[in-house]
């Protein structure tokens, strides 16, 4: 191996070389060196194995040995005393006595002083063969026997005290394969091929690699005889890079499983029909398929074969390591099958923006058929391998998605999570990266942004009645309540909690934009004076403004240059909050089906938790959960991928409080709502036909959600303004000379958006009631004008 090496052709001199082409010249096959070096391992092994056996049982044995011998000798001497019958033997008082000697020399031989104890063994073995020529013993064969078991039982001892350790560490020195420790890597290839061809060749690859670990000898010999600490780190790491060759070789066996398991979903999904709980008679032989069952049989068995095949290698200790070959499968089929999911799920989610058709519902039904065969084979085989098929398949899942999900939630991170410092990495069955296709990381964010294209406020708008989305031009569904379906069956519900989780960060960097831009205007001067002014006019907001309508335009034409960017983050905010809604909606239905008692129990347990707080308030005595006490954020997390929360309501930043916040966002929202119309037939808002396109729910959504990361007091202002507002056009259209007997339509607009406004965001409904007078309030809810649906051109 060393002088077939091409490594030593870099750094060697002239006369490796000279080695090297004398060796490859004489027909060097690398084929048979390798099957040299299966042999020669396996012969090492066995025979240290053999000896370690022995080295232990020594002691014992050479007790054992020594015991019959002199049991021998002093049944001999019972025999010459004349006292024990015998054939043909006359009583002999002399060779009596000589054998009892015997018999107590053999007794007094001590196994710890084995110089003397073999000295005397040669002895006593030569008078035995003396006595029996010089006295005419030979003629006996009883006797005979006897003198000749004890001299073996003599030898025996002779070769049991010469077993020393010395011996085992010469084997150690001769078998050394620390110069291979590079070189081995070449025959990685050949390995793999030989476990391919027949997996019981595995115990041969064990005695291998306990031969490579003599390489761990060398850079720990120094480090023991100084007696330094490192010690243990140096062991841990070389044993670890022994032990991560050993699960790179044996990965072939679940790459080759897999490779089988391929052709078994290929067979279930497109081959075997499922059988119907009812079958007629006539029907049995087409749905029995005996040909193709007994295939995927003839595979199955395969896979046992290869399971079979590492299971031999049994427990190992690899340096200071113990390598136990039913976990190292168990590891090698997570690696291959993290290796076939992340890959179905990079190769799946791409989406082209440019496609004239919507790619989303046709790329969710090919990666569930994709996932949905994937799972029941490896369901289907979980037996044939002794391992827990569905525990592994949700572990690993959820561990991609979750991965993916951290990777694509760093670009909102000031400080990243790496891949060693993430929770959901592992050396042992990494998840793999993959390069980029667009601006996203990886297929959650390039999942995520084609729902926000597919549901953009500006082309869109959301029906809530239908729980979906429609084009604003065609009037086309887009997306609706089974796409979130599909994305359940696609990618589970760790994929539409890691989902919702990106949605979050997403959120967030707009509230977090919202609040710097808020910032801002109420810095800069000119701005700030403009509103003090709108604001000294309205004060006290249970009053008038005089010239009412006159003052709200020109606040509103004022402004009309400040609100671009913020509508586009209030949009973006409302839309993401939507799509989090529907997300929920989904995941609490699936957990109320598929675990019902999971869905009682958390929300048993919620509504007695918000019970407790609100009695602790309510008596500072009584028990609360601290800040030390992870039951509430363990219950939130359990809440959430259950699907029992609201996004709406919850805070998701603490910005600091801002007096002018009411105020302005009251101008914007009087600024936006001329765009919009309400029909009572989608009961919502849609855009004016030659208006700047815009999602009404959207609007109202993104208002509610950056509200809530305020005080409430600067809902209830707000609140107060839009019901001044209500009041002043409401008079001052009944103190006109044209009398109307309905409502303005400004009116009308506002008093349906502030509905909408309390509905979304959990709100009172009495809160209205004590800022707009009820006799607008009946009106305005018995007589709502019914709109058209504006048509394209």
């Amino acid at each position: 191996m060393l002088h077939t090496s091409e490594a030593s052709l870099v750094e060697g001199t002239k006369r490796a070389k000279l080695i090297y082409d004398m060796v490859v010249g004489q027909q060097y096959r690398v084929q048979a060196l390798f099957n040299l070096l299966l042999n020669t391992a396996q012969l090492e092994f066995r025979l240290k194995e053999m000896f370690k056996l022995m080295l232990t049982s020594k002691k014992d044995k050479w007790e054992g040995y020594k015991k019959e011998g002199s049991e021998r000798m002093a049944e001999l001497g019972e025999v010459f005393s004349g006292s024990k019958p015998l054939t043909r033997v006359e009583k002999n008082e002399n060779l009596q006595a000589w054998f009892n000697e015997m018999a107590t020399q053999i007794t007094s031989l001590s196994y710890d002083d084995s110089t003397t104890a073999g000295r005397k063994i040669v002895q006593l073995t030569q008078a035995l063969e003396e006595v029996q020529e010089f006295h005419q013993l030979e003629t006996n064969m009883q006797v005979r026997q006897f003198l000749l078991e004890t001299r073996k039982f003599l030898h025996q001892m002779i070769l049991t005290i010469n077993i020393k350790e010395e011996v085992l560490i010469q084997m150690q020195i001769i078998g050394d394969l620390s110069y291979a420790w590079q070189i081995i890597d070449s025959y990685t290839i050949f390995m793999q091929e030989a476990i391919k061809r027949d997996p019981s060749v595995v115990t041969k690859l064990r005695a291998t690699f306990l031969k490579m670990s003599s390489a761990l000898d060398a850079p720990l010999v120094r480090i023991s005889e100084c007696g330094s600490k490192d010690l243990v780190s140096v062991s841990q790491y070389y044993s670890g890079e022994l032990v991560a060759y050993v699960r790179r070789v044996l990965q072939i066996i679940p790459q080759s499983m897999f490779g089988v398991l391929e052709k078994i979903i290929t067979m279930q999904t497109r081959s075997i029909q499922e059988v119907p709980t009812r079958l007629e008679k006539d029907k049995l032989k087409e749905y029995a398929q005996l040909d193709e069952r007994y295939q995927i049989a003839q595979m199955t068995h395969s896979i046992s074969v290869f399971t079979e095949g590492i299971l031999m290698m049994k427990t190992t200790l690899v340096g200071i390591i113990k390598v136990d070959p039913h976990q190292l499968l168990e590891d090698g089929i997570r690696k291959e099958l993290v290796n076939r999911v992340a890959s179905g799920l990079h190769q799946f989610l791409v989406f082209n923006p440019k496609a004239k058709t919507p790619e989303l519902l046709p790329r969710l039904d090919g990666l569930s058929a994709h996932m949905e065969g994937f799972r029941k084979s490896f369901e289907y085989i979980q037996d044939y391998v002794n391992i827990y098929g569905l525990k592994i398949w949700q572990e690993e899942v959820s561990r991609i998605i979750n991965y993916n999900v951290e990777q694509e939630c760093n670009s909102f991170l000031r400080t990243k999570v790496y891949d060693f410092q993430s929770v959901y990495q592992s050396k042992t069955i990494p998840i793999p990266r993959f390069r980029p296709v667009d601006a996203s990381v990886n297929f959650m964010g390039r999942l995520a942004r084609e729902m926000l294209r597919m549901t953009d406020p500006k082309v869109t708008y959301f029906v809530d009645a239908m729980n979906a989305w429609y084009n604003n031009r065609s009037f086309e569904e887009v997306i609706d309540s089974r796409v979130f379906g599909k994305l359940q069956n696609a990618v589970g519900t760790f994929g539409l909690s890691g989902l919702d989780r990106l949605f979050c960060f997403m959120m967030v960097k707009e509230l977090q934009s919202f609040v710097r831009m808020l910032t801002s205007m109420t810095g800069d001067v000119a701005t700030k004076n403009m509103f003090n002014a709108v604001n000294k006019n309205l004060v006290p907001l249970k009053a008038e403004p005089v010239n009412a309508s006159k003052l709200y335009a020109q606040a509103v034409q004022k402004s009309s240059r400040l609100w671009p960017p913020v509508l586009e983050i209030v949009l973006n905010v409302g839309q993401r909050q939507l799509l989090r809604r529907q997300i929920s909606n989904e995941l609490r239905s699936s957990c109320s089906f598929d675990s019902k008692f999971l869905a009682s129990c958390l929300a048993t347990f919620n509504q007695s938790i918000l019970t407790d707080i609100q009695a602790h308030y309510s008596d500072p005595s009584l028990p609360y959960p601290g800040e030390d006490n992870p039951l509430l954020s363990e219950l939130t997390s359990y809440l959430e991928t259950s699907g029992i929360h609201n996004p709406l309501t919850k805070i998701y930043i603490t910005p600091n409080r801002s007096e002018g916040l009411s105020l302005i966002l009251f101008v914007f929202t009087l600024a936006q709502l001329p765009k919009l119309q309400y029909l009572r037939s989608l009961s919502g808002f849609v855009s004016k036909k030659g208006v700047e396109p815009l999602d009404g729910v959207a609007l109202v959504v993104g208002l509610v959600t950056i509200f809530h990361q305020f005080h409430t007091d600067l809902t209830e202002m707000y609140l107060g303004l839009c019901a001044q507002y209500i009041r002043s056009i409401v008079d001052a259209t009944a103190s006109s000379k044209e009398k109307a007997p309905d409502l303005p339509p400004d009116a009308i607009s506002l008093l349906v958006f502030l509905e909408e406004f309390v509905s979304y965001g959990e709100h009172s409904p009495q809160i209205l009631e004590g800022k707009v007078p009820p006799y607008i309030l009946d009106e305005f809810r018995h007589n709502i004008p019914r709109g058209q649906l504006p048509t394209s051109k």
